[in-house]
């Protein structure tokens, strides 16, 4: 007989259920969408699994869409790109494999096909991890989300780096919801860093940024404009941010 692949240990972390502070939400396609980012998937990987003791491997990804496009405002010539990726993962000798899909827009061809590939692989491997349970985000096919719990998440895994992102973008959050962004306001501020998570905020910017944040700069948010009253997002088209 063969040994069982996971220790009780692991079999009673996979059975944990889904911190709701690791939960973020997006809006797609008029719904909004939660899910768990790539970064905390290989944490908790790590911690459960051990350093080592996973691997992951392109299996298949192919550029499935390639067009010109106007980006954002001043309607520059740019690109729109596709991909699709196979991630095969191995854990303990089980394997699973996910599929995801990535999509990059930008006024340069390279880096349109570079940030595709890159989100596609991404949303494979959690895609792939979500088959062993709650904790990598399997919670959240349920759209009740009973097995997502509001308790604070085990961070004695997480490096110091990661620490530090989790604790800014909290409380850049809290800032936000206290001054009154909303999700139109989310999206023209990420527009202005131009950062698709709020993580790839230089650590020199991130208290000015928080400290910036007042009602009215809120206000001008929500209007899709800069501190300036620059118009910098056309609500009516969402499509026009670079994500």
């Amino acid at each position: 007989m063969n040994p069982a692949p996971f220790s009780d240990r692991q079999i009673e972390a996979l059975q944990e259920s889904l911190s709701q502070q690791v939960v973020k939400t997006r809006v797609q396609g008029g719904r909004t969408l939660s899910y768990i980012e790539g970064w905390w998937a290989i944490s908790e990987a790590n911690r459960v699994f051990g350093f080592g003791s996973w691997n992951q491997q392109i299996i298949d990804i192919r550029c499935v869409s390639e067009r010109e496009r106007k980006i954002g405002q001043a309607k520059k010539d740019g690109w729109a790109v596709s991909y699709v990726t196979t991630i095969r993962l191995t854990v303990n000798g089980v394997i699973r494999e996910g599929v995801g899909a990535g999509h990059g827009i930008d006024v340069d061809l390279g880096l349109a096909h570079e940030s595709a590939a890159k989100e596609a692989a991404t949303d494979a491997m959690k895609r792939a991890f979500m088959t062993f349970g709650n904790i990598f985000g399997l919670a959240l096919y349920d759209k009740h989300q009973r097995n997502v719990e509001d308790r604070p998440p085990s961070l004695e895994h997480v490096p110091e780096v990661e620490k530090a992102d989790k604790k800014f973008t909290e409380a850049l959050f809290a800032k936000m919801n206290q001054v009154g962004v909303q999700s139109a306001g989310v999206m023209t501020l990420r527009q202005i860093l131009q950062v698709t998570d709020f993580e790839q905020v230089d650590s020199s910017l991130r208290q000015k940024l928080i400290d910036r944040l007042t009602p009215e700069y809120a206000t001008q948010l929500n209007a899709g404009k800069n501190s300036k009253g620059q118009q910098v997002l056309k609500m009516a088209e969402p499509e026009s941010v670079i994500e």
